[in-house]
């Protein structure tokens, strides 16, 4: 058994696809598709269900892929905290962790809590955590150069 892909259900897929694909730096895995149909609904548990699919490929890694589905009829929400069960978190590992930091604030993102250093002052390893501009909680990691 392996992980096939994260899902992320979207208010508005294209902008949140675009935002991953221009800030955390992921690529288009395959066109946009709609499902829709008996088959979708009958899978989900929806009635009438159409979905918007976006498939994306993470920096540097085939698989599992980042899936965004955008609903017709969706269900709402706020926004997801840091501490609450369930999904928590997509982490990316960068170069520059001040520079993707201001990146996703410019993007409509925005930053939770401070970077913070887990490392060593001679190998240091800074965290932070931030939000893509749907609320989802991202984690950001810069590891010491050459590790």
């Amino acid at each position: 058994m392996r992980l096939a892909h994260i899902n992320l259900v979207a208010r508005d897929a294209e902008a949140l696809a675009a935002f991953y694909v221009n800030v955390m730096k992921c690529d288009v895995l395959r066109e946009p598709k709609t499902l829709s149909g008996e088959k979708v609904s009958r899978g989900n548990g929806l009635s009438n269900s159409e979905i918007r699919a976006i498939w994306l490929k993470f920096p540097e890694l085939e698989r599992p892929f980042l899936e965004i589905h955008e609903h017709t009829v969706i269900h709402h929400r706020d926004q997801p905290r840091v501490n609450e069960p369930g999904f928590g978190h997509l982490a990316f590992q960068m170069e520059d962790i001040s520079d993707t930091l201001s990146n996703i604030i410019q993007a409509g993102g925005a930053q939770i809590g401070q970077i913070t250093d887990f490392g060593t002052p001679e190998m240091p390893y800074l965290i932070a955590y931030a939000r893509d501009p749907e609320g989802n909680v991202l984690e950001l990691e810069q590891r010491p150069h050459g590790r």
